[in-house]
């Protein structure tokens, strides 16, 4: 399994006045965002392996709705329709199917397309201010969660940076471009059907 496949979702802020803190910028997007787009940039790097960068498009209709969309250097797709998360690997022809809910549990994808009870399931502080990035650190109260941390970096009221360390001793750099704040997105957006030929796993 490639290691950008655990990844889901993340994703933009609220405009609020700028003194606010990073938790202050992340809970107001959480009750005013109800939907967005962004490019994005991923770097993943470990104790052991070699950096590996990808980019892509990201899309999110809270609750429980985004696609997660990989174009280089190979193509991958991450959809959560509401209910079911789909994981489509187009160069080995498998798709990856699981409970949504299951899926979020205490995922980064919860701080961002889960509920408005982000305290229940993290425990936020901030972490300091870094070449005028604003931070905080999210960590999971579930010991099930495959991530220790998830950092989130503000600057001028917009979601810059994601940096995520997990159980594998990787960690993973995602930066935000082009970030639209409550776009129209069509339901079409956030189906999948898995395509013909391809192996479908439920996980």
């Amino acid at each position: 399994m490639k290691k950008t496949r655990h990844l889901l979702a993340l994703w933009a802020c609220l405009p609020l006045a700028a003194q606010a803190g990073a938790i202050d910028q992340l809970k107001a997007f959480v009750a005013g965002t109800s939907s967005l787009r962004a490019d994005f940039s991923q770097q993943v790097s470990g104790q052991r392996s070699a950096k590996q960068t990808s980019s892509g498009t990201l899309s999110l209709q809270r609750p429980g709705k985004f696609r997660w969309v990989y174009t280089k250097p190979y193509e991958q797709l991450i959809v959560g329709d509401g209910s079911k998360l789909w994981l489509y690997d187009k160069d080995i022809e498998q798709v990856t199917m699981k409970k949504l809910d299951q899926a979020l549990g205490s995922s980064p994808a919860a701080l961002l397309a889960g509920s408005n009870d982000i305290d229940k399931a993290y425990t936020l502080k901030e972490a300091g201010r870094s070449d005028a990035v604003e931070w905080l650190e999210a960590t999971p109260k579930s010991s099930d969660s495959t991530f220790q941390s998830v950092r989130m970096g503000f600057t001028q009221n917009e979601l810059q940076l994601m940096e995520l360390k997990d159980n594998f001793g990787q960690t993973t750099l995602i930066r935000f471009t082009k970030l639209e704040k409550n776009p129209k997105l069509g339901a079409d957006l956030f189906r999948f059907t898995p395509p013909k030929g391809v192996d479908v796993i439920s996980d």
